[in-house]
């Protein structure tokens, strides 16, 4: 069958405009995502689809359905904002709009665009009667929660035989890139409090505490492997008060590198520094998992079907108001970025791709325990200029321009074409599965987050 049905995309725009533009105007973090749910699940259940809430016992968690049979193809929607970064849309300067947060990841235009694939794979299940079943998720707190990985903890993805996705960025291609596993975990120190100028002797301070634990872990970065990374943020310092000594002090730890059992061994280092840490100052340390997550499973069978049916599609017409606003954002705003080129501010064009090709990259993301279950792959789109920095005002501030809708509505049909791809040619999904069982090997699916640990939203830390 042809491309015809991603016609209905194009019929859709206006909706699909209307949800990114509601997700990116009502901001929501982590596990609080309930206003951008709603809406993504009132209009799954317009367009049709079979709607099921608090997945995986998470009430911001959600899927919509279409179809019956095989292949079950699941299509990653995401819709979390980032904390700090609430910005004025479609401005070249840092102007905060008074908002708590902001989408500084372009999750509002995620969500939206798998909607428009999901919208368009019903289609073809309609139009050609074929086998075949489309599942949107609504996939809460990417930004510092791994929903995914609670869900695929849960279950969730099990039935899939393939899941597709894709990503604002400021390149269009398919995703190559691989990415870190990590975990994140909270320590709490406890201490005893007392005057820090008349008894000093009878405090413990749980702020020195977490203090020689940081000197601790910077002294580890020597002596763990070079693409790992540890980040901290102190949450708690005890108090403002400096004539009293702290009782209690937590920090939050953030520990990648490229493989799960990696994270766990330099885990176990971490917590032998804040265990030496409480030693040392006399206080008590307990530690609370947070979240974690897999490292990626690239897929080259199924990149290799998506890059044809983007090349296929064609990449959008950019126009002069498009370059205009990205060149002099450029100019003011991104000129440290070594990415950032004034003369070609906008890379719509698809990049070649070559197969077995892994582009470096050091963050994380959990849709790597989602291709731990089943083949996946991720596109990208240019919905930002050349060289704009991630989780920032200028990806805020650039997620509402025409450019971005413009991109999300090609990532959604490229999306819907990979999976009305896999339904018209199963030798190549079977091909996929076969190159996805090598890959994760004998052993499979080990879920990084222990199973008595639950999600917790950003502002409950």
């Amino acid at each position: 069958m042809g491309l015809d049905f991603l016609s209905v995309i194009d019929e859709k725009q206006a909706l699909l405009r209307q949800a990114a533009d509601f997700l990116w105007e009502h901001p929501e973090t982590a596990f609080t995502e309930y206003e951008s749910a709603g809406y993504l699940c009132r209009a799954l259940r317009e367009e049709g689809f079979a709607v099921k809430e608090n997945l995986a016992g998470i009430p911001t968690a959600f899927s919509g359905r279409f179809g019956s049979g095989r292949p079950v193809i699941g299509i990653l929607g995401e819709f979390d904002a980032l904390s700090g970064l609430g910005q004025v849309a479609c401005v070249t300067e840092k102007q905060p709009d008074g908002k708590p947060c902001g989408h500084g990841c372009g999750h509002h235009l995620l969500g939206a665009g798998a909607l428009g694939a999901a919208i368009a794979v019903k289609r073809y299940l309609e139009e050609t009667g074929a086998s075949g079943s489309v599942i949107y998720y609504g996939c809460p707190g990417e930004e510092g929660g791994s929903g995914k990985t609670f869900m695929a903890r849960d279950g969730v993805f099990d039935e899939l035989d393939a899941a597709i996705s894709w990503h604002p960025d400021d390149e269009t291609g398919v995703r190559t890139k691989n990415s870190l596993a990590n975990c994140e975990v909270l320590y709490r120190f406890d201490g005893i409090a007392a005057h820090a100028g008349i008894r000093p002797d009878l405090g413990r301070s749980a702020l020195d505490a977490v203090e020689l634990m940081n000197v601790g872990a910077n002294f580890l970065r020597e002596h763990m492997i070079p693409e790992a990374r540890v980040h901290y943020a102190i949450t708690d310092a005890g108090g403002s008060a400096p004539n009293v000594v702290q009782p209690h002090a937590e920090v939050l730890y953030l520990i990648r590198a490229p493989h799960s059992d990696q994270v766990r061994h330099i885990y176990e280092r971490v917590n032998n520094i804040a265990h030496g840490a409480a030693l040392m100052t006399g206080t008590k340390t307990e530690h609370t998992w947070i979240k974690a997550c897999s490292e990626i499973v690239l897929n080259n069978t199924l990149e290799q079907l998506m890059y044809e049916k983007m090349l296929q599609i064609g990449s959008p017409e950019i126009i002069q108001q498009d370059i205009s606003f990205a060149r002099e954002l450029t100019q003011k705003a991104l000129l440290s970025t070594p990415a950032a080129d004034p003369a070609h501010p906008i890379h719509a064009e698809i990049k070649p791709f070559h197969w077995g090709e892994v582009t470096p990259n050091f963050g994380s993301t959990d849709v790597g325990d989602v291709s731990w279950i089943c083949p996946t792959v991720q596109c990208a789109a240019a919905t930002w200029a050349r060289g704009t920095p991630g989780h920032s005002w200028q990806t805020v501030s650039q997620g509402k321009t025409p450019l971005a809708y413009k991109m999300m509505i090609f990532a959604a049909k490229a999306m819907a074409a990979t999976a009305a791809g896999l339904m018209d040619h199963p030798e190549i999904l079977r091909k996929a599965k076969e190159e996805h069982k090598a890959r994760i090997g004998a052993n499979g699916y080990l879920c990084p987050i222990p199973k008595d640990v639950r999600p917790r939203a950003i502002v409950s830390l």
